[in-house]
């Protein structure tokens, strides 16, 4: 029996929010907040419309420098094929909670924070199981979470996002960040742009730097520790015997090769997938045949 999501899941640790950022949020998508442990993580819910029976539920993880709004296009869609999708900015990301300190970032709490919002979710709703996403660093962190409990989900999936790290990785942006004196990375990217009045920036890039404002400088350089840590998890993945999806743009060279993609795919077992026309962000790069993989491989699960 399908679950009915059609209203907006209401708890004692999920309560309204507010749309952040000048993007426009999707018709059907609510803000929520919600109350985890760390403090309040802000979260976006595209319900499932009315005539459309629920397929199951889905938890998205952004990646670095990223917030929950990356998933807008998505949310645009997959409502309407019948998924109850959900996406949080993590801890530092954008307008959540954002403790003091670089430690406050390992990846024992990111993904201690994801396995709690996964557990409020499926109280709320009831559902059987969390198709779990994570983008980039959203997927170093989706994979800490599985391999700390698999119980709550129902699949992984991986977009753009590799095995593990390498010594060295983005020093260079962490040391700017250590040097900065508290100037968001947005603006040490675009120091010409920096003092532009807001209506002289496009709608994307007004809101690309209010999310660089928001964000923890902590959480940045905590996010660029995990990147750089070398520990492969591909086989404590495995261990877990979720079904796994592999996908990124034809085009991602950002943040893993290719090369090692595919190969962490044939290691787990796991589906592997190239999105055309795309390349670190298929999710907003090219939305609808995401939608429609993300569909195909989560209704066989």
């Amino acid at each position: 029996m399908s679950i009915d999501h059609r209203a907006a899941a209401v708890s004692d640790k999920i309560r309204p929010g507010q749309a952040f950022g000048a993007l426009p949020i999707p018709d059907g998508v609510e803000a929520l907040i919600i109350d985890a442990s760390v403090g309040p993580l802000t979260a976006i819910h595209g319900i499932v419309p009315d005539g459309v029976s629920t397929k199951g539920t889905a938890l998205f993880i952004p990646g670095f420098t990223g917030s929950k709004e990356d998933f807008y296009e998505l949310f645009a869609l997959l409502p309407g094929m019948g998924w109850d999708v959900w996406a949080y900015s993590q801890r530092g990301q954008g307008d959540s909670v954002a403790p003091k300190g670089i430690e406050s970032y390992s990846r024992e709490h990111t993904a201690a924070d994801a396995l709690e919002v996964a557990g409020i979710i499926a109280d709320a709703t009831g559902c059987d199981g969390i198709h779990l996403l994570g983008h980039s660093f959203g997927g170093l962190v989706a994979q800490a979470t599985v391999i700390k409990d698999s119980q709550p989900f129902r699949s992984l999936t991986l977009m753009s996002s590799g095995p593990h790290g390498w010594p060295g990785r983005k020093a260079d942006i962490r040391q700017r960040l250590l040097d900065s004196n508290g100037v968001d990375l947005w603006r040490l990217d675009n120091p010409d742009k920096a003092d532009w009045p807001d209506d002289k920036l496009d709608r994307l890039q007004g809101f690309l730097r209010e999310r660089s404002e928001r964000t923890s400088t902590d959480q940045l350089i905590g996010a660029i520790d995990q990147l750089a840590n070398v520990h492969d998890t591909t086989f404590e993945v495995k261990d877990t015997g979720l079904p796994v999806l592999v996908f990124h743009g034809v085009d991602d060279n950002w943040a893993w090769p290719q090369e090692w993609q595919r190969r962490m795919a044939t290691l787990l077992g796991a589906r592997y997938e190239i999105i055309p026309d795309a390349a670190h962000c298929p999710n907003g790069e090219n939305p609808v045949p995401t939608a429609a993989l993300l569909d195909d491989f989560w209704s066989k699960h």
